[in-house]
């Protein structure tokens, strides 16, 4: 499908304005970007383009109705000096899963994975090489239909572009268990990644970090004790030598870190449980010393350890130390560069 991809380069890359040891969060991105029009019920011609603003209508949809959704996912440059990519055909899936839910059109899976390839090909000098950084790749699709009225848009956009981006955490972190707000209700859009979801989540976590915390701990909508997710990440714990995370129940979003944890976790013999954890569990093994580690899974993040959860007036301490989630981390990273063989198959050489 490549030869399908329209191609124009950049007359002038402005690589040579990236500090590679000093790469700023989210604001910095490569020379182009690939973009694709959805007219008259169908995917129109593909092109890859220098990046540049785009020419959107006031009216269009997406501001008003919020039909926007993304991905998230990350390239990095293997030990046999190509580029790789983390699981594409998931990220497809899992965007159609949100298109589907928000009332948007599919993209073409094939189409979705090609576009990710060429994309990294052309730009593949901004990868950074340094020990956890990686090519952050930003898919999303929004309806750019000019209508002002409630009803599914007739035309969107699908759009890729690329940042270089390092390691968010490089300390534990620290969790505020919110029980005013809520991310997500049974029936709602929580298990798509949808725009929507994560502007809801913007002042909860700005009050979190008014009081020193990193991220918010979501619970449930009902009555503020079931465990959902963390802001940018699914969550795991090891309780008594069982490593729990919470169930997907159409609430908490289906993470591709989340789900190759549980695949490396099972595959190194880990007991692996996905059941409803609720905070008072969390607060009562802590204090009994069953709770031996928890750490938060996403593609931006990796794997963030966590220290030290905040519960109303509870300071829930985790553990000293994360030897699982460390491990994940480890394999993760060395898995994305080829430093250890791909033994469960998730790499994609570009």
């Amino acid at each position: 499908m490549t030869n399908k991809i329209q191609i124009d380069k950049t007359h002038e890359s402005r690589l040579n304005q990236l500090d590679f040891d000093n790469i700023p969060l989210g604001t910095t991105f490569t020379d182009h970007m690939f973009i694709c029009s959805f007219r008259n019920g169908k995917w129109q011609k593909s092109k890859i383009m220098p990046l540049g603003t785009l020419s959107t209508h006031p009216a269009a949809m997406a501001f008003h109705y919020g039909q926007a959704i993304f991905e998230g996912m990350k390239a990095t440059i293997g030990k046999c000096g190509s580029p790789l990519l983390f699981r594409p055909s998931e990220n497809a899936k899992r965007l159609n899963f949100s298109a589907k839910r928000l009332g948007m059109p599919e993209f073409p899976e094939k189409l979705f994975v090609e576009a990710l390839k060429l994309l990294v090909s052309i730009d593949q000098k901004w990868i950074p090489k340094s020990k956890g950084s990686a090519l952050y790749l930003r898919p999303f699709m929004y309806a750019d239909e000019a209508f002002i009225g409630m009803r599914a848009a007739t035309e969107y956009k699908f759009i890729i572009i690329a940042s270089p981006a390092k390691p968010i955490y490089n300390k534990r972190i620290r969790l505020y268990a919110e029980t005013k707000y809520i991310r997500a209700a049974h029936g709602g859009t929580g298990e798509a990644k949808a725009a929507g979801n994560y502007a809801a989540a913007i002042l909860p976590t700005e009050k979190a970090k008014s009081k020193g915390f990193d991220q918010v701990l979501w619970l449930d909508s009902n009555n503020f004790r079931s465990i959902q997710e963390v802001g940018t990440m699914n969550i795991f714990f090891k309780i008594n030598e069982t490593i729990v995370t919470p169930p997907l129940d159409g609430a908490i979003l289906a993470g591709i870190t989340r789900m190759s944890t549980i695949e490396l976790l099972r595959h190194k013999g880990y007991n692996v449980i996905e059941r409803n954890i609720s905070i008072d569990e969390i607060l009562t093994t802590s204090e009994n010393g069953l709770l031996e580690e928890a750490f938060g899974t996403g593609t931006a993040v990796g794997v963030a350890m966590i220290e030290e959860i905040g519960y109303k007036n509870h300071s829930i301490h985790i553990s000293n130390n994360n030897p699982v989630g460390q491990m994940v981390l480890d394999t993760i990273n060395k898995v994305r560069v080829g430093e250890i063989q791909d033994e469960l198959n998730w790499m994609v050489k570009v």
